[in-house]
């Protein structure tokens, strides 16, 4: 059974100006002007050297909240999110074998322990070394992502499971709680540098501010959401994240009543608080469908 706890979703008070907040652009996404079903390809177009889509995007003026100190009031079942320490064995990032082999399965059983999943599947992971004017151009080159955005529709969750878990396991699976969840952790120094804002679910209204994006693959088809701006959304962080910490981030729930958060927009921000001197952000995210009994 998953230890999380059911709760009614509240609005987050109104944001306060005060030292835990800094002033930022976000990079928001608009959906096509004419109507059309929303579509970004996953690879560049030969024609165009560009990343094809038909979404446009805009910055818009946010206060970001640093919560450290207040981690424990933010959980994946209210805002979406949940930070924790959980140091890891595991020294080299770069060797994806190492990461598949050591890495996942270390991850694996810390979510079933943070979560009480019974079933962790992963299913992917993305490193990202920021090199500024760098552009991604390949699993090897990618950047933090400027961009609020959700990795996964409820649907495109569904669709995991089919692609993922055999034939024969899924219509019971289904028939349970799953998510999928992602796990993201600095690598190699804290991620002061370009780090991770996360929107506190209980600010969207999912209906009003997210649309779903079709992602093209060469050989498939994902979805993701795009997130359009609302004055509403409360965007969180914690500054100076280590290599110790993590942050489980909901991309998609099976519950679907609104009792709990369904998922977490998200996005790399430009932290002015960030010394001169800081190293570059490197970090790690894990995808996980997770399943419960």
């Amino acid at each position: 059974m998953s230890t999380t706890t059911t709760v009614t979703l509240t609005a987050p008070a109104p944001v306060a100006t005060t030292d835990s907040f800094v002033d930022v652009k976000l990079t928001y996404s608009t959906p096509p002007t004419d109507g059309s079903r929303a579509w970004q390809q996953t690879f560049i177009d030969p024609q165009t050297g560009e990343w094809g889509k038909n979404t446009g995007r805009e910055e818009h003026n946010v206060k970001i909240e640093n919560i450290r100190g207040k981690e424990k009031e933010y959980t994946l079942d209210n805002a979406g999110f949940q930070y924790f320490k959980r140091p890891t064995k595991v020294k080299d990032f770069a060797d994806d074998k190492v990461v598949e082999e050591e890495y996942y399965k270390e991850s694996i059983e810390i979510i079933k322990e943070l979560t009480g999943a019974s079933r962790v599947i992963l299913f992917d992971h993305t490193r990202r070394l920021r090199v500024p004017g760098q552009t991604d151009s390949g699993p090897a080159r990618r950047q933090p992502v400027n961009l609020a955005h959700v990795d996964q529709s409820y649907k495109a969750s569904i669709n995991r499971v089919h692609r993922h878990l055999p034939a024969e396991e899924v219509p019971e699976l289904l028939k349970r709680r799953f998510q999928i969840i992602n796990l993201w952790r600095p690598i190699g120094n804290p991620a002061l540098d370009w780090p991770l804002a996360l929107c506190d679910y209980r600010s969207v209204k999912p209906e009003k501010d997210t649309y779903p994006v079709a992602l093209i693959y060469p050989d498939r088809e994902g979805e993701t959401l795009g997130v359009k701006y609302s004055p509403e959304h409360r965007w969180k962080y914690l500054r100076g994240m280590t290599p110790d910490e993590i942050v489980l981030i909901k991309c998609a729930d099976s519950i679907q009543d609104g009792s709990v958060a369904a998922f977490t927009p998200h996005t790399g921000f430009q932290d002015p608080t960030t010394p001169k001197d800081a190293p570059f952000r490197a970090s790690i995210e894990l995808r996980a469908l997770v399943f419960y009994d």
